[in-house]
């Protein structure tokens, strides 16, 4: 666990957390398992914002053919507002109705089609209608073949 944690760079900031991926990790992986812990992953408003940085990567990566992000949470939660946009342009919005979790399903084809030279980064905004505790061992990412 603690090689992976090691190849990502995590922000902390006001209201955002900050993943920087040194290195294209393939398969399933923890929010616990990149390094995050419980306490990171409260967020008393309700609201989400987590940036994944994917320019270290560049040249070096193979995006999944479903890129997919989960997030699992303590409290059972009625409507979820979800916005994902790669580099700037929305990629998926959608409504999650009841339950403790919310998977994401991203377009390979439409995240190729964004990319660029450098700046590389999807952004995951979650608008709860109350504070939410997201489970960093039940909650992951699958961005990299």
């Amino acid at each position: 666990m603690k090689d992976i944690a090691q190849k990502v760079g995590i922000e902390r900031n006001q209201g955002e957390l900050r993943l920087i991926f040194n290195e294209a990790l393939s398969g399933r992986i923890t929010f616990e398992e990149l390094g995050l812990t419980d306490e990171d992953l409260v967020f008393e408003s309700g609201l989400i914002r987590m940036v994944f940085d994917f320019e270290p990567t560049n040249g070096n990566r193979s995006f999944s053919q479903i890129p997919t992000v989960e997030f699992a949470y303590r409290e059972n939660m009625g409507e979820t507002h979800w916005i994902s946009d790669f580099n700037g342009t929305t990629i998926l919005d959608k409504l999650d109705h009841r339950g403790h979790s919310t998977i994401m399903l991203m377009n390979r084809d439409k995240i190729e089609s964004l990319e660029q030279h450098h700046k590389n980064e999807l952004v995951v905004h979650a608008e709860f209608p109350e504070a939410v505790h997201v489970l960093n061992s039940g909650s992951y990412v699958h961005f990299f073949n």
